[in-house]
């Protein structure tokens, strides 16, 4: 599969981990939901995680070449609300999540989206 369509179906799988996890702590007003999972989905959101995934050198060099599949992918569209650099990492990350479905990894996902939660319910994305 092409980096673009990785990217589509991961898109799709990280949102559903973040709602679900969203719902798991026990919040059930709309707004809130929505405010809450722009820390974890927003292209700026996967831009601060990827770069915190290199400085805890957690990605696989598979899953890195996947993500670059991604980011280097020529996409039609453009960036809405942040500048095209980030919008490409946004696309990588959401292509690694993507291979990782598609080649069946659930417990991976799960491994990723763990750490993922820990990073933005403590903070470290935001130095």
């Amino acid at each position: 599969m092409n980096g673009l369509s990785l990217a589509y179906i991961g898109d799709a799988i990280y949102e559903l981990e973040v709602r679900r996890h969203l719902l798991s702590l026990g919040l059930t007003k709309v707004n809130e939901l929505q405010k809450r999972s722009k820390h974890y989905v927003s292209a700026k959101a996967h831009a601060a995680l990827f770069e915190q995934m290199m400085v805890s050198n957690i990605l696989t060099d598979d899953e890195l070449d996947y993500f670059k599949r991604g980011r280097n992918a020529k996409s039609h569209t453009k960036a809405k609300n942040t500048d095209v650099i980030t919008y490409r990492i946004s696309t990588g990350v959401e292509a690694l999540f993507g291979y990782l479905y598609m080649s069946e990894q659930h417990e991976r996902i799960l491994e990723l989206m763990t750490w993922i939660f820990e990073q933005v319910e403590t903070g470290s994305t935001n130095k």
